[in-house]
């Protein structure tokens, strides 16, 4: 080996090292994207786990059936307030900020994140007669976690993944990403867990979850547990745009 060679050769190793390096470090900036607190009109609860502090928004308070919505990673879950109102009016909703987002405090992390949304389960569950899910992008793997740890009637995941594991493997194929990633988020795990009836809402053109991994989920359902929709013409951010979309929620969870 020449010695141009061998330096080309250095240089594209130290290349590879310095990038992995930084998916390491910096993962977690690349997964969550911490929105601040938004003034509203809303009712909220605090809630503490440990030393963080959460803050939930509260929609609708004191109905018989309640929904939990955990939403995406950059989501202000503020913004969603109006439309479920005026889709679900005869639903209490839970807009969980995260931690680290909408004047909750604290870090994001998966474990962490979890553990937040049971918490929050635990604490309302005997003042409605049904809870349901809902989840957005990142907020499916927290939706499916919770689905499959308490008794949640039925389920909605919103442009869903197989896991963020799968996902960054497909992005950085050239990377041990099994070994790199803390935070996997490993949906397609819990499945067999999973007693809710289930709708999955799939945009067509989604380039931030591609379809195939929100088609490895729901081909791990039970073929009587799962319903499948397309969103046509709608990518991962302009899906809720789309009339059919609420549309969906709807008919899924009634009004």
């Amino acid at each position: 080996m020449n010695k141009k060679i061998r330096e080309i050769m250095i240089y594209i190793i130290t290349i590879y090292v310095v990038v992995g390096l930084f998916l390491y470090i910096f993962q977690r900036k690349l997964i969550y994207l911490p929105t601040q607190k938004i003034p509203h009109r809303f009712e909220k609860i605090q809630l503490q786990n440990k030393n963080v502090t959460l803050e939930i928004i509260v929609l609708n308070p004191n109905k018989d059936e309640a929904i939990i919505y955990c939403g995406g990673n950059a989501e202000g879950v503020i913004y969603n307030a109006e439309d479920f109102l005026t889709t679900l009016p005869s639903k209490t909703f839970y807009l969980l900020n995260y931690r680290g987002y909408g004047g909750s405090s604290g870090s994001p992390s998966e474990k962490g994140i979890y553990s937040d949304v049971v918490l929050l389960f635990d604490n309302i569950h005997k003042n409605h007669k049904k809870i349901h899910v809902m989840g957005r992008s990142l907020g499916t793997g927290v939706a499916t976690y919770l689905a499959s740890k308490r008794s949640i009637e039925k389920m909605i995941l919103i442009s869903p993944y197989d896991s963020i594991k799968s996902i960054a493997q497909n992005r950085f194929p050239i990377y041990p990403i099994f070994l790199l990633l803390n935070d996997k988020y490993e949906s397609i795990m819990r499945v067999s867990d999973i007693k809710a009836e289930t709708l999955i809402l799939i945009a067509e053109n989604d380039k931030v979850i591609p379809k195939k991994h929100s088609l490895r989920l729901f081909n791990e359902f039970p073929s009587e547990q799962v319903t499948k929709k397309i969103i046509f013409d709608a990518g991962h951010n302009d899906i809720s745009l789309k009339i059919e979309y609420y549309e969906q929620i709807k008919d899924f969870l009634g009004n």
